[in-house]
């Protein structure tokens, strides 16, 4: 539908769009994109956003292992991934238009800083040719705009120096965006005079950057350069409060909501690590909640803390990323050990070794479940959205608490630095973590390896509680009395006792249920962790085009759900996404005897919707 607005351009209404900002790593595209994403969200908007950025802080500028790209989605019905390919590009420089234009739609808009194309600008990108000179913008709506220029004339009477104004053009980019999609300007407004106001001391930074961003705004309305405007109605969302949020910031909330329902001080003890530090920064502002967060030496030493706090009564959590899974196995041992409860969040990227810290990757699921000596059992849930991780979160806690284990969290870089709406949750409606521990009054007769019938969990007595005295370490203990006990028999039982209490936890878990489909349709789409957006778009498109396609996800890797192999015995093929080289199909197979049709990706970014619907019909012809 199009229509006119006061101005005279003609509006044309979409049902969704999707914008990818491209630059140097200097350039701000992550903030730029971040505030075109909170001004949709605040718009009302459903969203769904991709960072993709270097993992040097300072790459070399200009070049193509330099570029910081920034996707948002936004739409007015429900959707589920940040978008296969977008509908404009902002390029800020040759190696972002290199990167990136392969990507862009046909007939797509790409909006180009020419101020930034000269020779050596182009040499760094590796160009023989200006793109801007022959056939490489062909069958694309290129608009050209020098951005640099633009935003030295706004800010010439400013004085500011040459540095501090060309770092404003970012800006300038913004405000054209916000001006082709009818975008309003004072979010981002709000949040310059927040960041570099009267209190930060700062407000010429803030005047510049408000004056370069209406610039952008005013110079798309009269420049003439665009056909058209573009309007994207607010989404019908379910009823409630909602906010902007990323896993990261789900999975910090999380934590301190089980805190709060377990009655139990939060003890955070972790080492920085990409992409997981933000949990350690962010949970480091939630003293008022009684959080105490410790930033330690190393990775060993910061669930080593965590398991202290954990013996000294604390609900204990440790972060960190699949490097550092591999320093904390032995201590994740001690904790199987000693049978104490903690959540040990994994948040993984690409690999091997340091791999590749920015980019996503499901990697670590065999380590997680098998990367430590002697049988040690751990639950590994996984959360697979970036709302999605703040009810992951509890359920991790939830089991740490009861079964008194510690807990693997499984998230990755897609679901930590992806932003959507979250709707937020009703307090009454979060489970009731509590936990009864014994008191000097149940002294007589304690021994700290007695167990709960049900769930076979130990007590949990904290250290100075009269009469409960009793000494714990990673050496094997005796069955019910917990002295150091070398018997082969004991051996035997304390192993299947310990194996057994994790098995127990498939009655406390949802029975394996479908998604989308029945079965009666010949092919299951199976997934984890943060396919679940690509797969459920795919498999949305499929049944609309009446493809006999069902679709189910894991939360629960271990221990499965109990009635999984029966439900995909039903299908003729079971297909695996995952972005690995077929970690959980092994698994699968290994469990249930059923083959697997495993389906991999491992370039460091997500799963693609078209990619999934290309092979599904592969196996349906």
């Amino acid at each position: 539908m199009d229509s006119e607005n006061t101005n005279g351009h003609t509006v044309e209404t979409l049902k969704q769009a999707t914008i990818r900002f491209a630059g140097d790593s200097g350039d701000g595209m992550q903030i730029t994109g971040t505030q075109f994403t909170n001004t949709s969200a605040i718009f009302g908007n459903d969203l769904a956003t991709f960072p993709d950025y270097p993992a040097e802080i300072r790459a070399p500028a200009g070049t193509i292992p330099g570029v910081s790209g920034f996707q948002v989605r936004f739409s007015s019905f429900d959707i589920h991934t940040p978008g296969d390919q977008p509908d404009v590009l902002i390029a800020m420089n040759p190696a972002a238009l290199k990167t990136n234009l392969k990507d862009l739609k046909a007939g797509g808009i790409v909006v180009i800083n020419t101020d930034n194309f000269g020779k050596l600008d182009l040499q760094k990108a590796k160009y023989e040719v200006n793109p801007l000179d022959d056939s490489t913008l062909d069958g694309y709506r290129a608009v050209r705009v020098p951005l640099n220029t633009l935003t030295k004339e706004t800010l010439k009477d400013h004085g500011l120096s040459a540095k501090v104004v060309m770092r404003c053009k970012n800006f300038f980019a913004l405000g054209i965006v916000y001006w082709l999609y009818q975008r309003p300007m004072e979010t981002t407004i709000n949040y310059l005079d927040r960041e570099f106001g009267k209190k930060k001391k700062r407000p010429e930074i803030a005047a510049a950057n408000i004056a370069v961003l209406k610039a952008g705004y005013h110079y798309a309305d009269i420049a003439g350069e665009f056909q058209s405007q573009y309007e994207v109605p607010k989404a019908e969302l379910e009823p409630g409060t909602y906010r902007n949020i990323q896993g990261n910031m789900a999975v910090g909330l999380g934590l301190i909501a089980a805190s709060l329902q377990a009655k139990l001080p939060l003890f955070l003890g972790s080492y920085p690590i990409t992409p997981a530090t933000d949990i350690l920064q962010q949970l480091a502002a939630y003293k008022n909640f009684g959080v105490v967060t410790f930033q330690a030496e190393d990775e060993i030493a910061g669930i080593c803390s965590a398991i202290g706090a954990s013996f000294a009564g604390s609900f204990a959590v440790t972060t960190t990323s699949g490097p550092g899974i591999a320093l904390k196995s032995e201590a994740m041992n001690l904790a199987v050990m000693t049978e104490l409860p903690l959540v040990i969040v994994n948040v993984q990227r690409g690999g091997p070794s340091t791999g590749m810290p920015t980019k996503t990757e499901q990697s670590d699921l065999l380590q997680c479940l098998y990367g430590r000596n002697g049988d040690s059992p751990i639950p590994v849930v996984a959360s697979c959205s970036s709302s999605e991780a703040f009810e992951a979160t509890i359920e991790a806690s939830r089991l740490a608490l009861k079964y008194m284990t510690p807990v693997v969290l499984l998230t990755d870089g897609y679901i930590a630095n992806g932003a959507e709406p979250w709707r937020l949750p009703d307090l009454d409606s979060l489970p009731n973590l509590e936990v009864s521990r014994p008191t000097a009054a149940d002294a007589e007769g304690f021994h700290p390896y007695t167990r709960d019938p049900e769930t076979l969990a130990r007590p949990w007595a904290i250290p100075g509680t009269a009469g409960l005295q009793h000494r714990i370490g990673g050496l094997e203990k005796e069955d019910i009395t917990g002295n150091v006990c070398y018997d082969p028999a004991n051996h035997q039982k304390m192993t299947d006792l310990r194996m057994d209490k994790i098995a127990r936890i498939v009655d406390d878990i949802p029975e394996f249920s479908l998604l989308a489909g029945s079965t009666d349709d010949k092919v299951l789409v199976l997934g984890w962790g943060s396919t679940l957006g690509a797969i459920t778009a795919a498999v949305e498109d499929l049944r609309q085009a009446g493809r006999p396609v069902a679709q189910a996800h894991l939360r629960h890797l271990n221990p499965l759900p109990k009635n999984l192999a029966e439900t995909m015995a039903k299908f003729d093929h079971v297909i695996v996404p995952e972005m690995n080289m077929g970690q959980l199909s092994l698994v699968l197979q290994g469990k249930t005897c059923i083959k697997v049709e495993s389906f991999t990706k491992v370039t460091g970014l997500p799963f693609m919707t078209n990619e999934i619907i290309t092979k599904v019909n592969e196996y349906l012809g």
